[in-house]
This record gives C-alpha cells, structure tokens and sequence, in this order.
C-alpha cells in the first residue's frame, strides 16, 4: 500500500512531503524505537508532546535524508520540526533561481548567512545536503555555539562548507560577524517570535488546549530565551534586522527572515518602505495548520 500523504502543502521538493516511514527510520537511528507505538488511526507514530521522542525522531530524519550521522543538542534547547525548516530552504533556493536564469543555484560557490543558527545547526545541515551551498551561521549563546560546532567536528563532511561564529553583541545583527568585503547569496533567520518567557508559555498552552493534549513539558520542541522571545516581540526583532541590514546593503543580495505573526507583516514592510528597499516579496509557506511566511528584500 502506498504512503498517504500527510503533508500536501510543503514544497514540492520537500523530502517529507509524505507519512513517516517509521521502519525506515528507526533503521537509521534504532533508538527512535522505544518511542513508536500505534496511534489512534491505527498508524504508527510517536508522541510529539514528548521532547525525548522529537529529538530521537529528528536524529533519524537528518541521517537518513541528510546524512548527518552524528546530531545532538543540549537539554532544554530548541529541537525544530525539519519539514518547515526544510521548507524555507527550498523556497529560498527558488528565490536564487530567479537571478540564475531559472536554475536554482547548487554548489559551494552559493554562501549563506543563518542568523541565530541554534544549537540544532538545521538549516545549515539541510541546505548543505539538498544544495551543497556552504553556510556561515551566527550565535550569541554561547551553549548553542559550542553545539554547532561539535556538530559539524563529529561530522567530517561539514567541514569547510559550514562555519559558525560568535555573535559577541545581543544588539548587533550583521555587524561583527561579517568579514569586510564579504558577500553572501542570501541570509536566513528564524527570528524569536515571542515578547516575554511568559508569552511563549501562554502560546504553547494554548497550543496544546486546542490539539486537547496535556504534553509532559510545556515545551515539546524546548528553545532557550534568545531562540524563543525577545523584547518587543518578532516585530522588533525583525524592525532591527531590517534598519541594520540597510547599512550593509551590499553584503547580501537577499536578506530573508521567517514571519510567524501575519500581524507583523505591515509594520515591518512600514520599516522596509522607510530604509528604501527596492525589492520586498512575500512568500506563504503552510505546515499542516501552522501558516506562516517568508520575508524578502533587497536593495
């Protein structure tokens, strides 16, 4: 019998775009295991309310998609769902297509920028595998620094393609982590989209209300303060992007940021209007009932 699919409105090169195949996977890492079980579809599953049983899955899904053998991350840090975050990569890569005569652009000559990049490294990992572009990524946590790089040492292929450096100033965004003279195809965030650790509870609860689960933790995906809130919300966050990003005009040829809130989108196209961007897109992604966008621009 043939997989349903389960998720029709991930990009169409989206590796995930059908059910989990759990044998396969649990082939690639054994102790995804302990955590399959049948769920109440007569499917087999795991528990997403379980951040154990999430991390385990997402070890089996970067080795046996993305061949990275070796994938951990300290307790209580932000483990993300790979689809969506599969999904910003592949719309990216269409993005550099369109100054490419249609063709999306593979290969290490492609460099991009991950601002924030966590302790997961993830989409560095899987632009890397799908496009073989190289990344620099950027942290101020200084946990989730060290956890990218030994991502990358205990994965010998990495080398050379991905770097990450320390972001010594939680106000600066571009500047101290940019080389002089250094251009990059495009750069990524997945900006903190709450306003207070408060917020982010509150989100989750009621998250979980609506599904009509009672997780073990509040957290399922876990997240750390500057992957999960920042003063002023995912508005100001991306506001600073945008006003920091028009001093370096030059530096990018895309600069592109995730958008969780629709309600963020018009104050920060006002920031866009305002620094003279010549070239500003939005692009939807959807994942199951999550709905959330991509912001472009350029100058």
């Amino acid at each position: 019998m043939q997989p349903v699919s389960e998720k029709p409105n991930l990009h169409p090169r989206n590796l995930h775009k059908e059910r989990y195949n759990f044998p396969v996977l649990i082939k690639s890492n054994p102790a995804l295991r302990p955590f399959v079980s049948q769920n109440q579809f007569k499917d087999q599953s795991i528990d997403f309310t379980n951040p154990a049983a999430v991390k385990e899955l997402n070890k089996a899904l970067l080795k046996h998609f993305y061949k990275v053998d070796q994938w951990d991350i300290p307790e209580g840090y932000l483990c993300p769902p790979i689809p969506g975050r599969a999904d910003y990569i592949h719309y990216l890569a269409d993005l550099l297509a369109e100054s490419n005569n249609g063709l999306v652009p593979t290969g290490n000559k492609v460099k991009i920028l991950d601002i924030g990049t966590g302790a997961n490294l993830v989409y560095p990992l899987i632009g890397n595998s799908v496009y073989s572009w190289n990344f620099v990524g950027t942290e101020v946590d200084l946990v989730a620094l060290s956890s990218a790089k030994n991502i990358i040492a205990l994965n010998s292929p990495l080398k050379g393609k991905i770097e990450v450096r320390r972001q010594a100033s939680k106000h600066n965004i571009f500047t101290g982590v940019i080389n002089k003279g250094e251009v990059f195809d495009a750069s990524i965030c997945n900006p903190p989209f709450h306003s207070s650790a408060l917020e982010a509870k509150e989100a989750t609860t009621t998250k979980w209300r609506k599904l009509g689960v009672s997780p073990k933790t509040q957290l399922n995906f876990g997240g750390q303060k500057t992957e999960l809130w920042y003063p002023g919300g995912e508005a100001a966050f991306i506001t600073a992007m945008i006003n920091q990003s028009a001093v370096i005009p030059e530096n990018c040829k895309w600069f592109t940021t995730l958008i969780s809130k629709k309600e963020t989108l018009p104050v920060v196209q006002r920031v866009l209007e305002k620094v003279r961007a010549t070239d500003v897109r939005t692009i939807n992604m959807s994942q199951g009932q999550k709905v959330s966008r991509i912001l472009a621009w350029r100058y």
